[in-house]
């Protein structure tokens, strides 16, 4: 029996939207390998510092490595400066982070998201470290398609975070029901000048 290599493919819906008082991130629960659903309990949405928060897709182990290492550096460097770490300064960390490993990529694609003196921010990045601000939404992993239909379809300058909330709600839960890879509870987050909120909701 001829043994051949196969690739399981994994997917997910990561999502973000900058609001006027703070961004909100959300994902939902579901970790797949191939047709085989790993977890509908896998966390993807992680406090990376009280005004910085990332979600994750791709493979776990990378994604999750990304996430100590970067919280590791992160805190050493705010007890460094004894403030807080500007958003855009976390970013460059990470996609540092990313570049310097090119050669054998962690197979990731983050959304980054966080609330500093200068408001709230939102960047995607790629596995070599690509940094892209976006100014309104984003959403990455297999059910993006989908989710960002409805994104694009209810958003607003002016959103609040309330609204934001409700937008995403409504965006992962269209991806859960058209992408095989989306699944399990939906994993929320708020980023605004009080500091970063964990809401987890089915």
């Amino acid at each position: 029996m001829e043994l051949k290599d196969t690739l399981l493919k994994t997917g997910t819906t990561t999502m973000g939207v900058i609001c006027k008082d703070g961004v909100v991130l959300a994902t939902e629960s579901q970790a797949t390998m191939g047709y085989y659903v790993a977890s509908k309990e896998a966390t993807k949405l992680f406090k990376v510092l009280d005004n910085l928060g990332m979600t994750i897709s791709g493979g776990v182990a990378d994604c999750q490595q990304i996430v100590r290492t970067l919280q590791a550096l992160l805190r050493i460097r705010k007890l460094e400066l004894n403030k807080e770490i500007d958003v855009k300064s976390a970013v460059q960390l990470v996609a540092v982070l990313l570049f310097q490993n090119r050669m054998f990529p962690y197979l990731s694609m983050l959304l980054v998201g966080g609330y500093d003196r200068f408001g709230p921010h939102l960047y995607t990045l790629d596995p070599f470290g690509s940094i892209l601000e976006e100014k309104k939404f984003a959403s990455v992993g297999s059910g993006s398609v989908v989710g960002i239909g409805v994104l694009e379809n209810r958003y607003h300058p002016n959103m609040t975070v309330e609204e934001g909330i409700q937008l995403v709600r409504a965006a992962v839960d269209a991806a859960r029901k058209r992408d095989t890879a989306s699944g399990g509870p939906l994993q929320i987050a708020t980023i605004t000048k009080k500091g970063f909120e964990l809401i987890k909701s089915n």
